[in-house]
């Protein structure tokens, strides 16, 4: 069967419920992972989940910042996330559907300045990062695994609308790009969206709130990944296509989040 999954920092899950549905009545994605949901559990809108048909639902989720979630069509088993915040946020939340450990995270910004030693933020950002790779590399690279969400690394220079001038800027400094090889390389992840549209094609899934017209300006990122195991990938390549995609139509609706949807299709 095909397994669709979704990847969307929804920047308030309750402010974009009504789109979380237009996206699923459009896309029919089978489990969507979502970040910045911005609430409690209690808070999450579950009816409305319900409603457009992914009842399944794993919640992390804390008061007013952060949270992350995963609701599912198929009903699915509780599994460990690979690793926990430092700094208690809720940033991590997985489950296995279809046979499948999804783990779904958004990983830290690391705020204005790219320097471990004056700006906590940024040790945070890449200490989340390397405590991760180390996670992974105890993984079996058999196992079937999608590792999701917004990790907050645009990791090529295609992933950038300047390569040159965001080398200086958070997001794309050298040590972001060093810890994203390494998570990578820890099990030789496929990046399944870049596997779809291969360089040097342009591709991007944020772009800022400033721009009066994102398009037009088209100073974008690709901050939101779907990143599997090598046990995937006979059911990630099928006849020797990926079938993933940045839904940027979506950020063209009336006040969207700043990221768009990502997909990536699994037969299993």
């Amino acid at each position: 069967m095909r397994l669709r999954i979704a990847t969307w920092n929804v920047n308030s899950v309750r402010l974009r419920a009504e789109q979380a549905a237009r996206f699923v009545d459009e896309q029919a994605p089978d489990v969507l992972c979502m970040q910045e949901i911005k609430c409690q559990e209690g808070e999450f809108p579950r009816e409305a989940f319900e409603a457009m048909g992914l009842p399944h639902l794993k919640i992390a989720g804390q008061k007013g910042w952060h949270g992350v979630a995963i609701a599912s069509r198929l009903p699915f088993e509780d599994v460990p996330t690979l690793m926990n915040c430092r700094e208690g946020h809720a940033r991590c939340v997985a489950v296995k559907v279809a046979g499948v450990d999804i783990q779904n995270f958004y990983i830290p910004a690391g705020g204005d300045t790219p320097d471990r030693v004056g700006n906590p933020k940024f040790d945070h950002k890449l200490d989340f990062y390397e405590t991760l790779t180390a996670a992974l590399k105890k993984r079996d690279p058999k196992a079937p695994l999608i590792v999701t969400g917004d990790l907050n690394i645009a990791p090529g220079e295609n992933d950038v609308w300047s390569h040159r001038q965001m080398l200086k800027v958070v997001s794309h400094t050298p040590a972001e790009l060093e810890a994203f090889d390494a998570m990578i390389k820890s099990m030789d992840l496929l990046d399944l969206p870049r596997l779809a549209v291969p360089e040097p094609e342009k591709l991007f899934s944020w772009w800022s709130y400033r721009a009066a017209d994102f398009r037009k300006s088209n100073r974008g990122l690709r901050l939101d990944h779907i990143l599997a195991s090598p046990g995937l990938r006979d059911a990630a390549i099928v006849d020797g296509k990926v079938s993933a995609k940045v839904h940027d139509t979506v950020r063209e609706w009336e006040r969207p989040s700043d990221h768009a949807p990502v997909t990536a299709d699994l037969k299993v």
